[in-house]
């Protein structure tokens, strides 16, 4: 049998959850809460293999409590919310499975809870939509932040400076004299001087000016 608390601020809603998943022969109702402060004092004390926990509650709302929860059992979020923020929100929260009303079955929430009590996911349609979505932008982030670095460092080869002569190039660029860059840089001037001077050069620049306009490809 699977322990099972349902946290829900409808009495209704509780009352066809718990009716439900204690007449399927494999899950058992433990408790029953309204909010989210008797949710996260009751799974502390009950420690139910899964919660059945709704978002929007008074007094504390299911993202509030989602950490404290999922110490002490997993979570499979059952609410009638799917703003694709509140699903990122309580995905990367902890919850292990997102369920929106009126987009699954009972023999669906069955499996659910079933699943999430293995220690698997499970997501509706909406949910998972957003999750699909969630690790594309991620890839795409993870694809762009590498060509970036790969143009760098092509860069880096193209003109041979170092990473000190590029930071010096950076803040030349910016306006700051030399006195300024060593200060910014925690070196001395002539340290500062002598990385122009290689910078110079090896991008083959006769000033500062012609140097930053080299550097960038400008």
């Amino acid at each position: 049998m699977i322990d099972v608390l349902v946290v829900d601020d409808n009495p209704i809603v509780r009352a066809a959850l718990c009716g439900f998943l204690d007449g399927t022969g494999s899950v058992r109702v433990v408790g029953e809460a309204g909010d989210g402060r008797q949710a996260l004092t009751l799974a502390r004390r009950l420690r139910p293999a899964v919660t059945l926990l709704d978002h929007r509650m008074p007094i504390a709302d299911g993202l509030s409590v989602l950490g404290d929860l999922c110490r002490c059992t997993a979570v499979l979020v059952l609410t009638s919310d799917a703003d694709p923020g509140l699903v990122g929100d309580m995905l990367r929260g902890g919850a292990r499975g997102y369920l929106v009303h009126g987009e699954f079955d009972p023999d669906e929430l069955l499996r659910a809870v079933l699943a999430v009590a293995r220690g698997q996911g499970w997501l509706s349609a909406p949910a998972a939509a957003v999750a699909v979505s969630a690790v594309r932008e991620q890839a795409d982030r993870q694809r762009a932040e590498h060509e970036q670095a790969e143009r760098q460092r092509q860069h880096q080869i193209r003109t041979g400076l170092t990473r000190r002569e590029e930071d010096v190039l950076g803040l030349v660029a910016q306006g700051l004299s030399n006195a300024a860059i060593a200060r910014r840089l925690l070196v001395t001037e002539k340290t500062v001087k002598n990385h122009l001077h290689h910078a110079f050069a090896k991008l083959h620049a006769g000033n500062r000016t012609e140097a930053v306009l080299r550097w960038t490809g400008r």
